[in-house]
């Protein structure tokens, strides 16, 4: 039987302390090279709205030593608005019933069946925030205890789980254009973990006296600049545009997810992206060095230190997503609904076939 699951049933079982731990797993196997993952790959058209673009983006891994492969595959409706004066790269929920469309398609290396099918996500907000977690575990200092976050939205909440989970973090502050966001935001993550969180209406306050800032937006502009780089600071980002080029020169260290930078992108003729036609996006910093920059595989079996002393200054960047995150997490949120009894059973012969494709 192949089981389908919904992003409640995953956001039940798939917890950011098993994430971490699965995901380190798995970055084990594609450093030795017994698992596999494939650059992302985006193709771009015109849609019926003028001020949108549709897209169809997949990425895919495969990690024998979990005996699961995973595809995710999104189908959007994307918009640059400008919000707050700076221009965002926003889904636009589409579908039916004001919905997005990302799923997860999870396969069994030992038979090639499907195991399951689930919506994309809870298992991308968090394998996002783990993905920066192991980022701060390699690279931050081992006492950091203070965290300054800018961003409120859907991503910021796993951002904190994640540095909660792998420092022992007393207090954070929270900076987002909107007050009413950070303060809500501020209330919930009060009520997740176990410290002071506390919304600020300055930016230059949040980003001051604290150990590690964390960058968690849709913008596709800088939002940490050069001029808030200090000693023993980590800087953490969850995509390319949000530390300036000035920024990334002055750290002693910059570190990387793993270093593709940017997807494969097959686009329409006479398509341009709003944000790559104004050298944003994928297209930013382009005279920084990245390929000099650890890879965070590099880091978690210990090939490559990601901080010298307390005294360095660091930046991770999660600069794109990898297809192998989705096999790790979406394999460990199946084998754990099972053992729960969560979601519900189709017969896997609706997905096979028995004339040789």
């Amino acid at each position: 039987m192949t089981l389908i699951l919904s992003n409640d049933d995953v956001n039940q079982v798939l917890t950011m302390p098993d994430c971490l731990d699965i995901l380190e797993d798995a970055y084990r196997g594609l450093h030795a090279g017994t698992a596999v993952t494939r650059r992302r790959s985006d193709c771009l058209t015109p849609t019926e709205r003028e001020d949108a673009i549709y897209g169809f983006k997949t990425m895919d891994g495969v990690i024998p030593s979990q005996g699961v492969s995973a595809v995710r595959l999104n189908s959007d409706i994307v918009t640059w608005p400008t919000i707050e004066g700076s221009m965002r790269r926003v889904k636009v929920p589409a579908a039916p019933n004001d919905r997005w469309v990302g799923l997860v398609l999870l396969f069994s290396t030992n038979t090639g069946e499907p195991l399951a099918i689930m919506p994309d996500g809870v298992v991308q907000r968090t394998r996002v925030g783990a993905t920066n977690g192991l980022g701060i575990k390699y690279m931050a200092r081992k006492n950091a205890d203070t965290i300054g976050i800018l961003g409120s939205g859907w991503q910021a909440g796993t951002q904190l789980m994640a540095a909660c989970a792998v420092r022992d973090i007393k207090s954070i502050k929270v900076f987002s254009p909107n007050e009413k966001n950070r303060v809500n935001f501020a209330q919930e993550m009060n009520d997740i973990l176990k410290c002071e969180v506390a919304p600020v209406s300055n930016v230059e306050a949040v980003v001051s006296d604290v150990d590690i800032v964390m960058c968690s937006s849709n913008s596709i502009d800088a939002i940490f600049f050069e001029k808030w780089m200090r000693p023993g600071l980590h800087v953490s980002s969850i995509k390319m545009p949000e530390v300036e080029e000035a920024a990334l020169k002055r750290a002693d260290r910059v570190g990387l997810h793993f270093g593709q930078r940017q997807p494969e992108t097959v686009t329409a003729a006479n398509l341009t992206p709003p944000d790559r036609r104004s050298g944003k996006g994928w297209a930013v910093n382009p005279t920084f060095n990245y390929d000099d920059c650890p890879r965070l595989p590099q880091m978690i079996v210990g090939e490559v230190k990601g901080r010298e002393t307390d005294k360095e200054s660091t930046v991770f960047i999660n600069d794109m997503g990898l297809g192998l995150q989705f096999a790790a997490a979406a394999g460990l949120a199946y084998r754990k609904a099972k053992e729960a009894g969560l979601g519900n059973e189709l017969p896997t012969d609706w997905f096979t076939e028995d004339v040789h494709p």
